[in-house]
């Protein structure tokens, strides 16, 4: 018993560093790994010995002379108690995400949801199972709507829900833009190889539901940082279902904006074909045809009126600058408005 309460007082100081300390600037992949491996070892103790007053008298006991102790080292820090045992992951968790000094080495671990924290034992969790644990705790309900949920799946939902947390939290305490900025930006190199899913966690970041104001400025920060960012647009624009491009601009005028200058920079972009008949893109990795990006215009007034009355206004302005014509072939924007008026 001597050894079990010396894990646990060592796995509660352990807890205390994630969130409060800068000695998480010097953690790797696989000390977070047997970081995480401890606050298992913890959620076993109370699964084990929740049930036997005797044994959880002297658990909460070595708990509470901890929490003096650490109470004493770390002003900030909160107590742990014997029910929280049940959910050490989770704290482990919250507790890397605001701590400001965590590098974002550790921060493209978290997000990496093709490997485990540890290759060598299998017992170790991997991290879209944490994070699955991290998300049923933070509510009893889907934070998406069913339909969104189903759009952007459950690891992209439950890592919104983190790009969401370390946000607010780095804006929270006051850091400056480019700092911030420099975390989103890592987290996009973090997720080279897989541009698809990180639009999809962009997505649902952006779809969490607001119950604050530091949300709000959160999602606003993540709306900016998104609009310097031009080809992690474009991707989004043409990766995700055009429902979810929907539901973003519906919720947000910067993205309908956004989503709006996307659609008429692939028009642009578009040359007539005398072999195909058709609008073509000029660049080499043509994505959108003419027929899909019609459509995109369509569900797009459709889903925002406001916008639609001055769309089509600047899209006939734009007709107008090439000429006016009504030939088909001659203006992308001629035939685009009569592609919207069939």
């Amino acid at each position: 018993m001597e050894a079990v309460l010396k894990n646990l007082a060592s796995t509660a100081e352990l807890l205390a560093v994630a969130a409060h300390s800068s000695v998480v600037e010097q953690w790797d992949k696989q000390t977070l790994s047997r970081a995480f491996h401890w606050a298992q070892y913890c959620e076993h103790l109370f699964s084990r010995f929740h049930n036997n007053p005797a044994i959880r008298r002297i658990v909460e006991k070595q708990l509470q002379l901890t929490n003096q102790s650490l109470l004493t080292a770390f002003p900030g820090y909160t107590e742990v108690s014997f029910s929280d045992l049940s959910r050490c992951q989770h704290l482990l968790l919250v507790g890397l995400l605001s701590n400001p000094e965590l590098p974002s080495s550790i921060m493209k671990t978290l997000f990496d949801t093709m490997s485990p924290v540890n290759t060598k034992q299998s017992e170790y969790q991997d991290v879209t199972g944490l994070c699955s644990r991290f998300i049923q705790c933070k509510s009893a309900c889907k934070i998406l709507s069913p339909l969104t949920l189903s759009a952007v799946g459950v690891d992209a939902e439950v890592q919104g829900v983190m790009l969401m947390e370390k946000l607010g939290d780095l804006l929270s305490q006051g850091s400056e833009a480019c700092r911030t900025e420099h975390f989103l930006d890592s987290v996009l190199q973090g997720c080279e190889g897989a541009a698809e899913h990180f639009c999809l966690v962009i997505a649902a970041a952006l779809l969490t539901t607001k119950n604050s104001g530091a949300q709000t400025a959160s999602q606003n920060f993540l709306l900016d940082w998104l609009k310097k960012k031009p080809s992690v647009l474009l991707h989004m624009c043409s990766a995700l279902p055009t429902t979810l491009l929907l539901d973003l601009a519906k919720e947000h005028l910067k993205f309908r904006d956004a989503y709006y200058d996307v659609l008429k920079t692939w028009a642009s972009d578009m040359e007539h074909s005398i072999s195909d008949g058709e609008w073509v893109q000029t660049c080499s990795d043509r994505t959108v045809s003419f027929q899909r990006l019609t459509k995109h215009f369509l569900a797009l007034f459709e889903a925002c009126p406001s916008l639609s009355e001055d769309g089509e206004k600047e899209l006939n302005a734009l007709k107008m600058s090439d000429g006016d014509f009504d030939v088909r072939g001659l203006s992308v924007w001629g035939d685009l408005l009569s592609a919207l008026h069939k």
